[in-house]
């Protein structure tokens, strides 16, 4: 991958994450429309790693491919779309979520990508649903948090009678951070334990046809969802000890 021959691109901040085991992801990255420049790459989150599969660059590069075409982008308030990517000639898939947003007062559209090797395909697939789920959770939050610093920025104006406009999209990244390493982790815990390709569900809840309605399927779905998004940690709480190890 280190063939790869971007252009040139301003250096983007960036944070390396140290991960237990295997990672088989590449990077994450968040990225907005300018109207002037176009798309930009706001911050890149990569995995610590010795060997370097993709330059600051390439992900640079292939992060603004996520944002190409929506500058005409006409969703309705609050969509956040869902777009994935094969591109074959750079050997990397990438899941990017599009939304749009206010940021320093100007509303704009973002991107939130994930980028693997495409080697990983057959890997990440099960876990799309997961990590559109994980990724359209750090959105909303973000979208929250982008319309209280405006209120507040707003307020400070009125209050200190100034005009000065902070730069507000660098204080984003802090709470992206602590959202996105979640994921990184997930993944690469995915990778390293995995799971067993054949597993004896005699004994388990999945096999039970007497539990009763408090574990129909919509439930067992949510719970097992739950647990692979939490990385694990997950509660279950009964008056039957039976049914709680069932469960577990």
């Amino acid at each position: 991958m280190s063939a790869l021959c971007p252009p040139p691109s301003p250096a983007v901040a960036k944070t390396e994450i140290s991960l237990n085991g295997e990672s088989p992801l590449l990077a994450a990255t968040f990225a907005y429309w300018d109207n002037i420049l176009g798309p930009r790459v706001r911050h890149i989150w990569a995995p610590k790693t010795e060997q370097v599969l993709l330059s600051d660059g390439e992900i640079t590069f292939l992060a603004n491919h996520t944002l190409n075409g929506e500058i005409l982008r006409n969703a309705e308030s609050g969509a956040i779309d869902v777009k994935f990517f094969v591109l074959a000639e750079k050997r990397v898939i990438i899941v990017s979520l599009i939304f749009d947003g206010n940021w320093n007062g100007d509303r704009s559209t973002y991107g939130l990508s994930i980028i693997l090797p495409q080697s990983e395909l057959s890997f990440y697939l099960p876990l799309h649903r997961v990590c559109v789920d994980r990724l359209t959770h750090i959105i909303r939050k973000g979208r929250i948090w982008m319309h209280k610093e405006r209120q507040e920025h707003f307020q400070k104006i009125v209050l200190e009678g100034t005009e000065r406009m902070e730069d507000q999209g660098q204080s984003i990244i802090p709470m992206l951070t602590g959202e996105v390493i979640p994921v990184m982790e997930l993944l690469s815990s995915m990778k390293s334990h995995s799971v067993p390709e054949e597993i004896d569900i005699s004994d388990t809840v999945l096999n039970d046809d007497d539990i009763g309605d408090s574990c129909h399927e919509g439930f067992l779905l949510n719970a097992i969802s739950s647990h692979l998004q939490t990385c694990g940690c997950s509660v279950v709480v009964g008056s039957s000890a039976e049914k709680v190890n069932k469960v577990m």
